[in-house]
């Protein structure tokens, strides 16, 4: 669905948080197809699919279909944030203080920005190795700071550019890897490709935990792709683009991560692996992952900044920045991730599937208040204005039932927790799978949803309130 706005909408973004204004409103729903498949088909996820087979010793067949249960799962979640973007208008992090109050949700806002910030991070990191692999004259240091200073500018420029890179990148490398699958089932090296690995309960539900949490971990900042298509977009449209994009594009790019490694002797880099089983169209491969990976990481970028701003607006409620602050901002988020990667350890990427893992036990019970709230208890119609009160207007400054409901989510996925700070009872119990998100959202939804229902002096607030989705 078009509208008039979208021939002439500014190339650079001069929205940041702030509400975008119906005349503003541009693009099409098919365009959530094209940035979640095309942003999806990474070294980073390639990188992660690998670890069903390297890490957690499936053998092809049930790899794929861990791969498969988890990314259907969890893509669900992230697209019911994605279908609240044109409805709302403003990025997910600060519509966030509708459920948690204006300063409740300022935890939410900085573990979501730090998490952000630790995916761009990485990404660079294999941008930069990405970069060497096909030019063996660039360090990987250099690398790193060609990869970050390119999706600066990407991520500087902002939403619609960002969305005209994926259009393009979708049939590039949607291409690139179907032929990529084709070649290396045609040039198998090992002898025990069907064969390596097994069926292990443990294995299977981290590998599915895995999928799970990697579109999960989007949730944060899914709806600010979507808040600048027309407010009347059907719910469902938004719904099923983003899903099968994202899914999709997941998916695919987890798959053949584990079908490198696969193809070549056990103990390999991935991307090595990658290179290796592409054989002559290796080079090729690679420089489309680092394009891919420039392209996809301004993502990340984009939502650290927003929620860098989400942050500071808290407390400067009458500050709505511009394109001018969000370049600055960006800029500095950049040169700091470039000091923090080219000074990284080796094992830089595996430290960062860590530090996600741990961030993600605090955002799951997050998403399920968030979709409550919204699709259960609000039904999308949210007071624009007193968002962005610092009172937060009919909302408060805190709201105790989904703080409750929120600490409670955190406590009860402690048992089944697996990172590297804590292995929980259960999850040593069952071989180390990790069910942690799982148990917080089936605790955290319904306890919201009572909570909220129960809390009597709230809903008194919310009819006295002018509850609209618009200015």
């Amino acid at each position: 669905m078009a509208t008039p706005a979208a021939s002439s909408a500014p190339l650079i973004e001069k929205h940041t948080i702030g509400y975008v204004p119906p005349e503003d409103r541009h693009g099409k729903v098919r365009d959530l197809f094209t940035l979640w498949f095309g942003g999806n088909i990474a070294p980073l996820p390639i990188v992660t699919g690998a670890l069903g087979v390297q890490l957690f010793h499936l053998n092809l067949v049930w790899g794929i279909v861990a791969i498969l249960v988890g990314h259907l799962v969890g893509g669900v979640l992230m697209a019911l944030h994605s279908a609240q973007g044109p409805q709302m208008g403003i990025p997910q992090m600060i519509q966030s203080r509708a459920q948690f109050g204006s300063l409740g949700a300022l935890l939410v806002v900085l573990i979501a920005g730090v998490m952000y910030i630790g995916f761009f991070a990485s990404n660079i990191v294999l941008a930069g190795k990405s970069l060497h692999g096909v030019v063996d004259s660039v360090p990987v240091p250099v690398g790193i700071v060609i990869g970050a200073v390119g999706s600066g500018i990407i991520g500087i420029i902002g939403y619609r550019f960002i969305h005209v890179l994926n259009r393009i990148g979708t049939w590039v490398l949607g291409i690139g890897i179907v032929v990529g699958f084709g070649y290396i089932f045609t040039h198998i090296q090992t002898d025990d490709f069907l064969t390596r690995g097994g069926f292990n309960l443990s294995g299977w539900l981290a590998t599915v935990s895995l999928a799970a949490l990697w579109q999960i971990a989007f949730a944060p900042y899914v709806s600010d792709y979507s808040r600048y298509l027309p407010a009347d977009v059907k719910v469902s449209s938004t719904f099923w683009t983003t899903y099968l994009g994202s899914a999709l594009g997941s998916s695919l790019a987890f798959i053949f991560g584990a079908v490198a490694v696969l193809a070549t002797p056990v103990g390999m880099d991935t991307m090595d692996a990658v290179k290796m089983a592409t054989g002559s169209i290796g080079p090729l491969m690679l420089v489309l992952f680092l394009l891919s990976v420039i392209s996809h990481n301004a993502l990340n970028l984009y939502g650290a900044v927003l929620s860098l701003i989400t942050l500071v607006q808290t407390f400067a409620y009458r500050w709505i920045p511009t394109a001018k602050s969000r370049a600055v901002i960006s800029i500095i988020v950049l040169l700091a991730c470039c000091f923090a990667a080219v000074g990284a350890s080796k094992d830089f990427i595996g430290h960062f599937v860590d530090m996600v893992l741990v961030l993600l036990v605090v955002l799951v019970p997050w998403t399920a208040i968030n979709l409550i709230d919204f699709y259960a208890i609000h039904k999308g119609k949210y007071d624009i204005q007193s968002i962005f009160q610092v009172d937060g207007g009919i909302y408060g400054r805190y709201n105790p039932q989904a703080l409750l409901a929120y600490a409670i989510g955190i406590a009860v996925q402690i048992p089944f927790m697996n990172t590297p700070l804590y292995v929980g009872p259960v999850s040593a119990h069952i071989n180390g799978a990790d069910l942690s998100w799982l148990v917080g959202l089936l605790v955290t939804s319904p306890l919201y949803f009572w909570l909220a229902n129960r809390d009597t002096s709230y809903r008194r607030r919310m009819m006295g309130g002018k509850l609209a989705s618009s200015l």
